[in-house]
């Protein structure tokens, strides 16, 4: 049974720093690219970050890229989301998922992840 478990979010002060990290069981993770989405309330699912198997590529939507870094450690099943200088519009719930089909090449269409964690909330407070 595959399953996806993020951490790390939590009650956070416009301006600071947090860091969510995702760690996976029941699928060979270096099989998979791994991205990071976030759905604010009333608002739709968006892509955030992706990272292939190995690390070697990364990818981030623009409105993040200059605040937010990504980053996996294969031998602990691990990807992590770094956000600094989070502003009060970085409020969201922020799901980790897995991509066999990006592997090589990850990719920001939702679709195309197999597996998704359940989710955890960052709340920005001004």
């Amino acid at each position: 049974q595959v399953q996806v478990v993020e951490s790390g979010g939590g009650l956070v002060q416009a301006g600071r720093s947090l860091s969510l990290s995702c760690t996976t069981s029941g699928l060979t993770f270096d099989n998979y690219a791994m991205g990071w989405f976030r759905q604010a309330p009333g608002k739709e699912r968006e892509w955030v970050a992706c990272i292939t198997w190995s690390g070697g590529n990364s990818y981030l939507r623009g409105s993040v890229r200059d605040r937010f870094t990504i980053s996996r450690v294969n031998a602990k099943n691990t990807v992590s989301l770094h956000m600094f200088s989070l502003p009060l519009e970085d409020t969201a719930t922020y799901y980790c998922a897995a991509s066999a089909s990006g592997k090589y090449r990850c990719t920001d269409e939702g679709a195309k992840y197999d597996y998704w964690g359940q989710g955890t909330q960052v709340t920005v407070s001004s």
